[in-house]
């Protein structure tokens, strides 16, 4: 999957708001990849409720992800403006998605999000994440997660998926989307080399 993690005009620093903007694009393009993923490796998730829930769960990983790896980066002052701004813009995405395709209340899923969001974020607060990425525990807790809206029949074997698969290389394209937006200098096309007939 490709993904946009620098920018394309001027050299400026860019603020705490601006960076969550647009990972909050990227969160939900992972979110969406690993779902497809695992619906191709033949994995039941049903549209509708089911499907929505895995996103929601997806999702939420991604953005304590992304709040972990700007711990220590960013100000708490800053750290709190791209956390909160990053979840809002997530769940405005998903709510309006979900809203409109299981014809339910936009700001009523997207209150269940940010709830949820609040929930799960002082669970993954158990589990260890550094400068080397996250510890297996906090993997296997997205695993269990996801688990816990399979059915009966996947939800043993989904665990391998998500530790093994869809969640290391999620927190791959964040981490490597955050080091290009925190880039303050665009980068620079290549040109295109190309020989003549002559």
């Amino acid at each position: 999957m490709r993904i946009k993690s620098s920018w394309f005009k001027d050299g400026r620093e860019r603020t705490p708001q601006e960076i969550s903007d647009a990972l909050a694009f990227v969160v939900s393009r992972i979110a969406d990849n690993a779902l497809k993923n695992t619906r191709k490796a033949k994995f039941e998730i049903e549209v509708g409720p089911q499907y929505f829930e895995f996103l929601a769960e997806f999702s939420l990983f991604l953005i304590i992800s992304a709040d972990r790896i700007v711990y220590g980066k960013l100000s708490e002052a800053d750290r709190f403006v791209f956390t909160s701004n990053l979840a809002n813009r997530v769940a405005e995405t998903y709510a309006e998605n979900r809203s409109r395709l299981l014809v339910e209340d936009i700001k009523e899923c997207k209150r269940r999000f940010i709830d949820l969001l609040n929930q799960r974020a002082g669970e993954y607060a158990e589990f260890g994440y550094d400068e080397n990425g996250p510890a297996y525990t906090f993997y296997r807790y997205l695993a269990y997660c996801i688990g816990e809206i399979m059915t009966d029949e996947d939800s043993g074997w989904i665990i391998d998926q998500i530790i093994s698969f869809e969640a290391p290389e999620a927190i791959q394209m964040i981490e490597k989307t955050l080091r290009g937006l925190y880039e303050a200098e665009p980068k620079k096309t290549r040109r295109r080399t190309s020989t003549s007939g002559d």
